[in-house]
């Protein structure tokens, strides 16, 4: 298994035997070769996991020459429409005045805030269909993997090795996915910068002289337009942010299973069924305080943070104190700046989140041992992850 030093590499199942056993944890061979073997028939099953969620360095979505409606029109059995409506910008007449030429100025500024508002829903809306289909065609696959380990088959089906790659590249659909959504939402996030921007200006407007009384009228249009256009934006972007939230959380806990079902593949049955990790959503200030002292705290201060050999430490010395210990992992950041730069700032730290839930999984932690959680905390310099006993 790649991503840590290779004596922190565990046996499946051997976290769980030895937690049992009340014993401590010992290194052993490369995860990869204990579940499928060196045969050239099981190769592909060990190719690297795609990366976790990035932001791309740039992205950009077209232009609508006209604002639109536009709803997200699921596909069978997906999430329900989520509709936004971009707002008609009141054009005005040039009174010839300084004044009424920035207000040109500031309503051509607006009119584009509306079309990239239709711009986006619509990515959104695309995104969202195709994160239901990357998800239907996985479901599709570890159910047929499931049925046929549940009747019994071959150790290391060669048919099955198959149908787990296809499992494994329509998560990675999805992981591209969450990627798409993550560049989509510091897109809007710009344009709600730029949209504040717009009404501040708007107020400067007013106190300049030289202005007619068709100046002033058409500034306090504008500024209601304005406001409209932000209100449409903020929900724009809570809708970005919940599915990256749900996707991020989807997509880890799916990888876990994908772990379980090649350990099944390789001996031919399944140990158990596949459980989901309990995702515990958010946890409040009162909650973080009442949950007493971290086993550990990683801070993503920098670029790969490697934490891997402190976290294994931890999880040992916990399991030795307490076999059947289960852990709740908190994606913690700060709680500076407005709503919008508290909400973008989560992103991140829930990714790293699951990047420490895939190591304590890749570790031989149970799945179902496993608890993930956000909040905010005001005493954090920047974004960090706080594993706790439970």
């Amino acid at each position: 298994m790649r991503g840590f030093p290779a004596k922190l590499r565990l046996r499946p199942g051997l976290f769980l035997a030895l937690a049992l056993a009340g014993t401590s944890l010992t290194a052993c061979a490369d995860l990869d070769a204990a579940l499928f073997g060196d045969e050239a028939t099981y190769a592909e099953l060990d190719a690297p996991m795609a990366p976790a969620a990035t932001v791309p360095a740039t992205g950009g979505f077209g232009n609508t020459s006209v604002p639109m409606p536009v709803s997200a029109s699921p596909v069978s059995g997906g999430a329900p429409v989520v509709t936004i409506t971009p707002i008609t910008i009141s054009a005005g007449p040039d009174t010839g005045t300084q004044v009424n030429r920035t207000v040109q100025s500031i309503r051509a500024q607006v009119q584009g805030l509306q079309q990239r508002i239709s711009t986006n829903a619509a990515r959104l809306a695309d995104l969202r269909n195709q994160g239901a289909a990357a998800a239907q065609a996985y479901q599709g696959s570890k159910a047929r993997i499931t049925a046929r380990l549940q009747i019994g088959t071959t150790r290391g089906n060669p048919e099955l090795v198959a149908e787990w790659n296809s499992a494994q590249t329509s998560l990675d659909s999805l992981t591209g996915n969450i990627n798409a959504l993550n560049a989509l939402g510091t897109g809007v996030t710009n344009d709600s910068s730029a949209a504040h921007f717009a009404l501040n200006q708007i107020a400067a407007t007013r106190n300049v002289s030289g202005a007619v009384e068709e100046d002033h009228r058409q500034l306090a249009l504008l500024e209601d337009e304005t406001s409209q256009t932000i209100v449409l934006i903020d929900r724009l972007l809570k809708e970005v942010s919940d599915n990256v939230q749900r996707q991020t959380a989807y997509a880890a806990n799916e990888r876990s299973n994908l772990t379980l079902l090649a350990n099944a593949i390789k001996s031919g049955e399944l140990f158990g069924g596949l459980t989901t990790p309990v995702t515990s959503g958010a946890m409040t200030s009162q909650q973080l305080a009442s949950a007493g002292s971290p086993l550990v705290v990683i801070k993503f201060d920098q670029p790969n943070v490697d934490y891997q050999q402190v976290l294994y430490a931890a999880l040992n010395q916990a399991l030795q104190n307490r076999p059947s210990a289960g852990f709740e992992v908190v994606a913690v950041s700060p709680s500076r700046g407005n709503a919008a730069s508290v909400q973008i700032a989560q992103t991140p730290a829930r990714r790293h989140a699951q990047d420490v839930i895939r190591s304590m999984t890749d570790m031989g932690v149970p799945a179902t041992r496993l608890g993930v959680a956000s909040t905010t905390d005001p005493g954090a310099a920047g974004n960090e992850v706080r594993v706790f006993v439970r």
